[in-house]
C-alpha cells in the first residue's frame, strides 16, 4: 500500500480526496496547513504528496520549494492543486518542482487518474536496489541474505520480509495494519500482536543493528540510522 498526504486547509474536500485514495487502496494522511503538512512529510515520508497552492500560514509553492530543496523529502513526487488556473500559475508551481497539476474544480476520477499516472512514474524511475546498507547493518535482496557487522544472520522468510518492508521505505513509519498486509498477505482483522511479536524476534535476531527499528508510539515502526 503506498501512502499520500494531502495537504489541503478545506477540511471537507480534504476528507473527500482521502475517501476516494482510500477506496483506491492508498492510505491517506490529512494536514490542514503548510506548517503541518511539511512536518508530517518528513515524519511519514509519504509515496505522493497532493499539495494546495492556497494555504494559511505558507504558500502551496513555499512548501513545495522547502520539500524539494530537502534531501530527506526531495523524492517525493508533489501535485499542486489549485482553484487558480491561470498559465503562470502552473509554471511557478512546476518552477518550485512540483510533478503536476490539477484545477479546481476537478472531479475525483481525474485526480484518481493522475494519483496513478505520477506514482507509476515514480516508481518505473526509482532504481532497483540489489543491495542496502545502514550503518552495520547489510542486505543482499538477490540473494536474501542479511549480515551484521560481516557476520550472517539467519532470517525467516517472514522476518526477511518485514525487514525489507522497513529497509526499502528508510527513515518512513510503517503501521502495523500496513505492514500485515505488506508481509503477511491480508487486511488487518482485529490483532496486530503478530507483527510486534515478530519484531521483538527481528530485533533480538539482528542484535546491536536491531536499535536501528524504531517503535513509533501508537502508530509502528520505522528503521533508521542510530
Amino acid at each position: 500500500m503506498q501512502t499520500v498526504l494531502v495537504i489541503e486547509d478545506e477540511k471537507d474536500l480534504a476528507e473527500l480526496i482521502a475517501f476516494h485514495l482510500e477506496k483506491e487502496g492508498y492510505g491517506c494522511l490529512i494536514a490542514g496547513d503548510g506548517g503541518s503538512g511539511l512536518a508530517e512529510a518528513r515524519r511519514v515520508k509519504p509515496d505522493l504528496i497532493l499539495l494546495d497552492l492556497m494555504l494559511p500560514g505558507m504558500m502551496g509553492t513555499e512548501v513545495c520549494r522547502v520539500l524539494k530543496g530537502a534531501e530527506q523529502t526531495a523524492a517525493i513526487p508533489v501535485i499542486m492543486l489549485t482553484a487558480k488556473g491561470e498559465e503562470i500559475d502552473r509554471v511557478v508551481g512546476f518552477e518550485v518542482g512540483a510533478d503536476d497539476y490539477v484545477v479546481k474544480p476537478f472531479s475525483t476520477r481525474e485526480l484518481m487518474l493522475r494519483v496513478r499516472a505520477v506514482l507509476r512514474r515514480s516508481v518505473e524511475q526509482a532504481p532497483k536496489a540489489t543491495s542496502i546498507s545502514l550503518g552495520s547493518l547489510s542486505i543482499d535482496t538477490e540473494r536474501h541474505l542479511v549480515e551484521v557487522a560481516g557476520e550472517e544472520v539467519q532470517l525467516t522468510s517472514t522476518e526477511f520480509k518485514l525487514l525489507m518492508n522497513l529497509a526499502e521505505r528508510i527513515g518512513r513509519v510503517q503501521s502495523r495494519e500496513l505492514l500485515l498486509q505488506n508481509v503477511w498477505g491480508y487486511n488487518y482483522l482485529g490483532d496486530t500482536r503478530t507483527v510486534d511479536t515478530h519484531m521483538t524476534r527481528l530485533r533480538t535476531k539482528l542484535g546491536a543493528a536491531g536499535e536501528m527499528i524504531r517503535t513509533v508510539r501508537g502508530f509502528g515502526y520505522k528503521l533508521e540510522e542510530a
